[in-house]
């Protein structure tokens, strides 16, 4: 009966505590980020902001609980780059995913992402024998995600990345290197394991494992 009570207004307390706690267009910490686009949010509790004067947020961008966006070594990191991290329009984030920039990570318009995705411009060395591997810090390698892609739940993206346009990236898998546009790519690392040929469709890893292109519409149909 006690709980009865009481669990209405606790989960009233906690949604009026994600509320605030949420960071959109004016608020104070919304003013610290290089840009931060209309109707874009970032959502309570967040995980790391760090270097938000680096980081540019599109409009209509929507990023989940426990989120880190990180740009640079650490508090007061001097200089950084004035597009370190740059989401486009658009874009959806799932909760407990990592952005760590150095240099530079760059996202186009409507990427989606699964949650616990991890990107990340830079690793560690391992070539000094004597030395701890946390303390040997890897070259800046730049990291681009094309427009329109998805990124499935728990992959990483490793430094040097580069990512095409309307891609798939299977959950799970481990992506470095260049993925073409209008590809499909899974696995530890990732490869491609279908692709799209125009007036063909999408063939697969065999010649004869064809599937139809299909326009949206189409598919919207097919789901009614």
């Amino acid at each position: 009966m006690l709980r009865n009570l009481i669990s209405p207004a606790f989960h009233a307390l906690h949604r009026a505590v994600e509320w605030a706690g949420e960071i959109t267009p004016g608020t104070r910490a919304s003013r610290g980020f290089a840009h931060f686009g209309e109707k874009s949010l970032i959502a309570f509790p967040q995980a790391t902001i760090l270097g938000e004067r680096g980081i540019l947020i599109g409009s209509e961008v929507l990023i989940g609980r426990h989120c880190t966006l990180a740009l640079g070594y650490g508090p007061g990191d001097h200089p950084l780059p004035e597009r370190g991290l740059a989401f486009g329009d658009r874009c959806v984030v799932g909760a407990n995913s990592t952005f760590t920039a150095h240099e530079s990570i760059e996202i186009g318009d409507d990427v989606w992402f699964g949650q616990s995705v991890f990107v990340s411009d830079a690793s560690h060395g391992y070539q000094d024998p004597d030395a701890p591997i946390g303390r040997q810090l890897g070259r800046h390698q730049p990291v681009r995600i094309g427009s329109g892609s998805w990124i499935g739940h728990g992959v990483v993206v490793l430094p040097g990345t580069t990512i095409g346009r309307n891609v798939v990236v299977g959950a799970g898998s481990v992506v470095r290197g260049d993925v073409l546009d209008h590809s499909i790519v899974a696995g530890v690392p990732a490869r491609v394991v279908r692709r799209l040929e125009p007036g063909v469709g999408w063939v697969g890893k065999r010649p004869d494992d064809v599937r139809p292109i299909w326009s949206a519409e189409e598919i919207a149909r097919f789901l009614s």
